[in-house]
This record gives C-alpha cells, sequence and structure tokens, in this order.
C-alpha cells in the first residue's frame, strides 16, 4: 500500500504542474455537451431522449484524450523501467496510475455531468442515476483504456492504435451506463443495468492491472 500510495501521490503532483493537460478533457466534455443542444434545437422530449447517449459518449471520447500520456512519459523517462525492476509488484504501481488517471479525468467529468445534464431538462432523480452511473463507469473506462495504453506503448503511431483498440471495448460500457440513465427516464428499472456495469468494473479492476503489467513488460523487452 506504501507502494500504490507513493505512485499515486506522484502522479498527481506531476499532473498539477500540468495543469493544461488536465483541464483539456474538461473542456472536451464540457464542449461536447453544450454544442448538441445547441445544434439540435430547444425542443425539451428530443433533448432529455439523447441526453444519456450525448453525456456519456462526451464523457467517454473525454477519457480517451489522456490516455497516451498514462504511461508514455514514464516509458521516455527510464521511471517505467525503475518500476518494473523495484520490489513492490508492478500491478499495483498500475493500479495507483490507473487511479490517479481517474482522479484527474473520470471524477472531474463525472461531478460536471449533473450541471450539464441541466441544459437537457433532466429531473433530479434522473440526474443522481446518471451521476451514480459515470461514478461506476468511468473508472471501466479507465482500467479498459490502461490496457490499450499498454499494449500500444512505443509504437509508432501509437495513439491512433488506441484509439482503434479501446473504442470498440468501451462499448458495452457505453450501452449499459447510457442504457441505465435511460431506464430511469422512461420510468423503468435501471438496477440490473447498474449491476452489470459494476461486475464489469469488478473485473476490469482485478484483471486490468495484470494485463497492464505484462503488457508493460513486453514493451521494455
Amino acid at each position: 500500500m506504501s507502494a500504490f500510495v507513493a505512485v499515486l501521490q506522484r502522479d498527481l503532483r506531476l499532473a498539477l504542474r500540468r495543469k493544461s493537460e488536465v483541464l483539456t478533457a474538461v473542456f472536451f466534455f464540457v464542449v461536447v455537451a453544450t454544442l448538441f443542444p445547441l445544434a439540435i434545437g430547444p425542443e425539451p422530449d428530443t433533448l432529455r431522449k439523447i441526453a444519456p447517449g450525448i453525456l456519456w459518449v462526451g464523457a467517454m471520447l473525454a477519457s480517451l484524450l489522456s490516455l497516451g500520456r498514462l504511461f508514455a512519459p514514464d516509458y521516455q523517462d527510464g521511471s517505467l523501467e525503475q518500476m518494473a525492476l523495484s520490489q513492490a509488484p508492478l500491478p499495483v504501481l498500475v493500479a495507483a496510475k490507473v487511479t490517479a488517471h481517474w482522479l484527474l479525468s473520470g471524477l472531474p467529468l463525472t461531478l460536471l455531468s449533473p450541471l450539464l445534464a441541466v441544459q437537457f431538462g433532466l429531473d433530479t432523480s434522473t440526474m443522481g442515476v446518471l451521476l451514480l452511473s459515470l461514478l461506476v463507469g468511468t473508472p471501466l473506462l479507465s482500467f479498459i483504456g490502461a490496457v490499450g495504453a499498454a499494449l500500444t506503448l512505443g509504437v509508432r503511431g501509437g495513439e491512433v492504435l488506441l484509439s482503434l483498440l479501446v473504442l470498440p471495448l468501451y462499448i458495452p460500457a457505453l450501452v449499459f451506463g447510457s442504457g441505465a440513465v435511460q431506464a430511469q427516464l422512461s420510468g423503468l428499472e435501471y438496477g440490473a443495468h447498474m449491476s452489470i456495469l459494476m461486475a464489469m468494473l469488478l473485473l476490469a479492476g482485478f484483471f486490468g492491472p495484470w494485463a497492464c503489467a505484462l503488457a508493460l513488460r513486453i514493451a521494455l523487452e
């Protein structure tokens, strides 16, 4: 746990020194969520129907923006090799880096989502489900994206390849996350969607760091 906390604090401190990179994903999410109502029009029923999909797609793409910097800086300056050679298990250190990525990208998007949902005319209960779905779904996106970032580390054109690799894997999270909000909006039970989303998070949280560690060792060789 000491190694986990040390890597987490290190990544957070480094990110705060590059605030523009942290704010890029937040700004992108706000712009995407704001432009759609302006383009579609002020029809309340239409805006409420499209709100879950738009907000979830915006959060998904915003999370994808920062994945390329998850391991690349440490790979370039040699820190990643030191982590691989340290006594602490590499999956634990990877889990700390993924946690830092979520705190810097996924959590701000989640906290902003109810404010952006106001312009779509969502009621308070639907905003609560949206917040809950993103609170569970954005860590899932971070773990899935981390595996893609590790697999494409050091590859020429890795950012494009990362998008092609990760976006199809994001689809289940997008379907069940936005589906939970849509179910609440339609007056249906959303518990099944949230249960599946949470099960995927547990699986990704357990297997993701191990898969990342294996891919990183291959990239370092």
